[in-house]
C-alpha cells in the first residue's frame, strides 16, 4: 500500500498531482452540496417523465401529465372569455345609452374600448387620442360629424370617405383653385375672412371683401357665421381647431386644393361588440356630446 502524501501546511491529503511544486489537495465536496446535486438530478429525471421535455423531429415527448404552457394559456383565455361573456352578452343586446347608464357595464365597455383603441386607432389619433395634422383630436368637444354616442358609433362603423362602404360619411370641399372664375384674388379674400372668424392674424381689408365671397361660396356648408355643420361634415371655422394649419396661407392652400382625410370603416373588421365599446370609450374621453 502506498503511503499517503500529506500536505505539511494544511495537513490535508493530496491527490498526488503536482505542478511546478504546487500540489493539489484532496478536499472532498461538502455533503450538503452532493445531496443537492443528487436531488436536482432526480428532479430532472422526474420532470422529463412527467412534462414535455425531449425534442423530437416535429414535436416533443408529451410527458405523462400532458401539460404545456400553450395549453395553460388556452385554458386561461377560455376562462377569461367565460367571465366576460355576461358583460358581452349585455353589450350585444343593449343600446349605447343603456350601457352608459349601467356603471359596471360602462366600466367594462370603456376598458374594452381602450384596448381596442390602442390596437386599431392610435396610429392616426395618437396614444392619448390627441390627434395630429389631418387627424382629429378626440378629447375636445369639436365634432365634424357629431359627438353623441350614436354619431360616434356610426362614424366608427362606416368610416369617412370609405369607398367600400355604401353608408360611409362623405363630404367633399370643392377645389376652388381649379375654378378659373373663382380666381386667386377670391381665394386670398376668403382665406383672410376665415382667419378673421377666429382672430387669426389676417389682412382686415381683404377679410372684409372675403365676407361676401364666403357667403356666396362657403356658407351653404360651413354656415353663415362659419360655425360648421355636422350634417355634412363641414368643420367649425370659428374655434381655432384646424386640421391642416392655422395661418392665412394654410387656409388658402386648403381652399385652393383641399385635402380630404379617409377613416376606415370598421364594420367587418371588428365585431359589433368591439365597435360599441370603442364608441363608449371615445365618447368618455371628455369631448362627447
Amino acid at each position: 500500500m502506498s503511503k499517503k502524501d500529506i500536505d505539511k501546511i494544511t495537513g490535508v491529503e493530496t491527490t498526488g498531482h503536482e505542478w511546478d511544486g504546487i500540489k493539489e489537495l484532496n478536499n472532498p465536496l461538502p455533503r450538503w452540496w452532493l445531496w443537492t446535486m443528487y436531488a436536482c438530478i432526480i428532479w430532472g429525471i422526474v420532470y422529463v417523465i412527467l412534462y414535455p421535455a425531449i425534442p423530437l423531429i416535429n414535436s416533443a415527448t408529451p410527458g405523462l401529465l400532458g401539460q404545456t404552457a400553450r395549453g395553460d394559456v388556452a385554458i386561461a383565455i377560455t376562462d377569461a372569455k367565460k367571465a366576460q361573456s355576461k358583460f358581452l352578452d349585455k353589450i350585444s343586446t343593449m343600446s349605447l345609452e343603456d350601457i352608459r347608464k349601467d356603471q359596471a357595464l360602462f366600466e367594462f365597455a370603456r376598458a374594452g374600448g381602450k384596448a381596442a383603441f390602442a390596437v386599431n386607432c392610435i396610429q392616426c389619433h395618437g396614444s392619448g387620442a390627441q390627434g395630429s395634422p389631418g387627424f382629429p383630436n378626440l378629447n375636445d368637444d369639436d365634432w365634424m360629424w357629431g359627438g353623441t354616442l350614436e354619431a360616434i358609433h356610426t362614424t366608427i362603423t362606416h368610416g369617412i370617405r370609405q369607398d367600400t362602404d355604401d353608408d360611409t360619411r362623405t363630404s367633399d370641399m370643392p377645389e376652388f383653385g381649379a375654378d378659373e372664375d373663382f380666381g386667386k384674388e377670391n381665394i386670398a379674400k376668403v382665406a383672410n375672412y376665415v382667419a378673421s372668424l377666429s382672430n387669426v392674424k389676417h389682412d382686415a381689408a381683404l377679410a372684409k371683401e372675403g365676407a361676401a365671397v364666403f357667403e356666396e361660396s362657403c356658407a351653404s356648408c360651413h354656415g353663415e357665421k362659419g360655425e360648421g355643420s355636422q350634417e355634412v361634415g363641414a368643420p367649425n371655422l370659428t374655434d381655432q381647431i384646424y386640421f391642416y394649419g392655422s395661418t392665412v396661407d394654410d387656409f388658402a392652400r386648403q381652399v385652393t386644393k383641399p385635402r380630404h382625410g379617409i377613416m376606415p370603416a370598421w364594420a367587418g373588421r371588428l365585431d359589433k361588440n368591439t365597435i360599441k365599446q370603442l364608441a363608449i370609450y371615445v365618447h368618455s374621453l371628455g369631448g362627447g356630446e
